[in-house]
């Protein structure tokens, strides 16, 4: 009577325990039950440890109950196996024929993720992060099952998703990652859109926007930075780094200057204003904030510029210096962008000592800078009858300069620059040259 009694309760409690864990699955639950030769199998299979052995005895198990549901099982076992071996395309081989049972089989998907992490191939990461996806999105929407109660479906379906959020939050964590890390600007762009897309409810998917901007700006795609931005923005009108890419992109190209002064004034009394997160040291956090609103104030001074507003454009300038020393490029640009405009002001000597500072670091403004310097007068020249050329930043005279800086009103071009090569020489309309 007690072993009777016994085995009752043992019976009971793999029933209550395979139901806790198909309370926790996402797709199809295979029951192995205990004492069973599948059971038997899977033990011996997981107490192998040299690789060869577990190999062969997962082979074994797989001809003799590889069939049905139980391909499941077993398929799950070569996953496993070859993760740990780090075999990820032959992972994949079985992962595949999990999906193709158990579409909605979410643990594989996971797995895939892992594997594709793990061997660095950021397109198998996108495909299965999407997989992820899709089946999250399938199982949310999913009908309730015959015999279960529409209101008890959905709150089951609410606690697995809890029980789930560890591994959801792993996928995007992943995912994200893996292709963050892409090495060419153009095509990380584009799979950080992609990652967006596929998780627009990750808390990564607005930083991947961002990023993504970010890149096509580095790959020169304007068009496609000024889409993502523009959208973000959109969603997110104080982003920060949105409202500086486009304000900053405005005051170079010269086109809405209006708008490009709304954004880079935002910008300047948002930068700084945001609490600190608590993952960033306090000196390294006053240093972004100072950098972003130095940003802010010299895409000002740059808007003036294009204004003609030469003597606002000195204040924000110089405002916007001392915040700029921490990035060299940032800082050189400025310089460069400050000695313009005295020069509108016909303040020579405070343009030499302009150019010289933005020559002093290491930047793509460096050669532009010294260039400058060699074409400027030794002393300031007497005041002619001739009207005043007024030079201003922000129009490209079929230059490739890192500056927007290098054509004057009313002049043409025509020969290369004798001093830098590379801008165009000018002369005034109607001059003799």
């Amino acid at each position: 009577m007690k072993l009777q009694l016994k085995n009752a309760f043992l019976a009971l409690f793999v029933l209550l325990a395979g139901s806790a864990v198909s309370a926790q699955q996402i797709g199809k639950y295979v029951p192995v039950a205990a004492g069973s030769d599948a059971d038997h199998a899977m033990t011996e299979i997981n107490a192998a440890t040299d690789p060869a052995q577990k190999l062969e005895l997962i082979d074994k198990f797989a001809a003799a109950a590889g069939q049905g549901d139980m391909a499941l099982v077993v398929d799950d076992l070569y996953v496993n196996y070859y993760i740990a071996q780090k075999q990820y395309d032959k992972a994949f081989e079985y992962g595949d024929k999990i999906f193709a049972i158990d579409p909605l089989n979410f643990q594989t998907a996971v797995n895939m993720i892992r594997a594709a992490s793990e061997k660095g191939d950021p397109d198998k990461l996108l495909d299965y992060g999407e997989k992820t996806q899709s089946i999250l999105s399938d199982y949310k929407s999913s009908p309730a099952p015959s015999g279960v109660e529409a209101d008890t479906w959905e709150k089951q379906k609410a606690q697995v998703l809890e029980n789930n959020q560890e591994n959801i939050k792993y996928v995007q964590q992943a995912v994200y990652g893996g292709v963050y890390q892409t090495p060419g600007p153009a095509k990380r762009a584009d799979r950080l859109l992609r990652f967006a897309k596929a998780f627009p409810d990750s808390t990564y998917a607005l930083p991947a926007l961002g990023v993504a901007a970010t890149s096509y700006q580095q790959a020169q795609n304007a068009p496609k930075m000024m889409e993502v931005a523009n959208a973000i923005l959109a969603k997110d009108p104080n982003n920060l780094g949105m409202l500086l890419l486009v304000s900053d992109y405005y005051g170079e190209k010269g086109e809405q200057l209006d708008k490009a002064e709304s954004y880079a004034q935002k910008a300047s009394t948002l930068a700084g204003s945001s609490p600190r997160p608590e993952n960033v040291a306090e000196d390294q956090w006053k240093q972004q904030t100072s950098l972003q609103k130095g940003l802010a104030l010299s895409t000002l001074g740059q808007i003036n510029l294009q204004k003609k507003n030469n003597s606002q454009a000195v204040q924000n300038f110089q405002a916007a210096a001392p915040l700029l020393k921490s990035n060299d490029v940032s800082y050189a640009r400025n310089e460069y962008r400050l000695g313009f405009a005295f020069i509108n002001l016909k303040k020579v000597a405070d343009a030499r000592a302009a150019f010289t500072e933005a020559a002093s670091v290491n930047s793509p403004y460096k050669g532009p800078a010294q260039d400058k310097l060699k074409a400027l007068p030794a002393v300031a020249p007497a005041t002619h009858r001739k009207p005043a050329k007024t030079f201003f930043a922000g129009t490209r005279c079929a230059s490739s300069s890192p500056s927007s800086a290098q054509l004057f009103a009313n002049w043409t071009c025509s020969t290369p620059h004798p001093i830098s090569g590379r801008f165009p020489r000018c002369r005034e309309i109607g001059s003799s040259g």
